[in-house]
């Protein structure tokens, strides 16, 4: 993290965007959003039909990370991020009865609609809850896999996020990820810029270093990979992608 960077500031400016993804989906943003991205992206059409589609309007991930998570039925599942819930409902349909999934948000529009898009469905092996990815208000070993889509990079503190991660996973854990990394050193300007960090830009951290940060916090990185078909849509953060690597990736783990 940088040391002038405003962390309140940050803060407000995620969950102003990220508010409006909840509640204004069809507006423009520096990142596409909805059901043609996760089609994209690899979610299988056959999973997509069976979630809320209000859910998939604000879907704004980056990347398809579930063949990396090795869901089994009857796993606990966490989602650090979950906005409206796609990734949830989407886990939930694998695990069943009786697994669970859990998501973990700290915007409250997002939580909202994302608890009566569950009520609608009658999902009830899915819950939705506010908190913070560094902070995570459950237990140690209480997750058998943890997921996250496009998130950690809004984090200015990456390395107690997976800290947590690690905690909260029981010893045979798994860690499916999808997020937003650079190939080089970005500058102050950018990392400093708080609409720049909303957008997943401004914090995506090196992709060495980002794994780097995985292993530390005690899991073997088992498989990293590009995630091609993602791309930012606004002149401006096209060309901090084109000139700085920044780029989607997904990553497994193991604890």
């Amino acid at each position: 993290m940088t040391n002038s960077l405003n962390v309140e500031r940050l803060e407000r400016a995620v969950k102003s965007v990220y508010q409006d993804v909840a509640e204004a989906p069809n507006e423009e943003y520096h990142f596409e959003m909805g059901r043609t991205l996760a089609e994209r992206l690899g979610y299988p059409a056959s999973d997509l039909d069976r979630i809320p589609a209000r859910v998939l309007e604000s879907f704004a991930g980056v990347g398809y990370h579930f063949d990396l998570s090795n869901l089994r039925e009857g796993d606990n599942v966490l989602d650090l991020g979950s906005g409206s819930g796609t990734d949830v409902f989407v886990a939930a349909l694998q695990v069943e009865n009786p697994g669970s999934v859990t998501g973990l948000d700290m915007t409250d529009q997002q939580l909202a609609k994302a608890r009566q898009m569950r009520d609608e469905a009658g999902m009830d092996n899915v819950s939705f809850e506010r908190g913070y990815i560094e902070d995570v208000p459950f237990d140690d070993g209480a997750f058998d896999v943890v997921v996250s889509n496009g998130v950690i990079n809004l984090s200015p503190d990456k390395e107690q996020v997976f800290e947590e991660a690690n905690r909260v996973l029981a010893s045979d854990g798994r860690l499916a990820i999808s997020d937003i990394i650079s190939e080089k050193l970005m500058p102050e300007s950018i990392k400093n810029n708080e609409d720049l960090w909303a957008a997943c830009i401004g914090g995506a951290e090196q992709v060495d270093r980002y794994t780097a940060l995985i292993e530390t916090a005690g899991f073997e990185v088992m498989e990293v990979r590009d995630n091609t078909q993602y791309e930012f849509i606004s002149e401006q953060a096209a060309n901090a992608c084109q000139k700085y690597g920044v780029k989607s990736i997904s990553l497994g783990a193991q604890k």
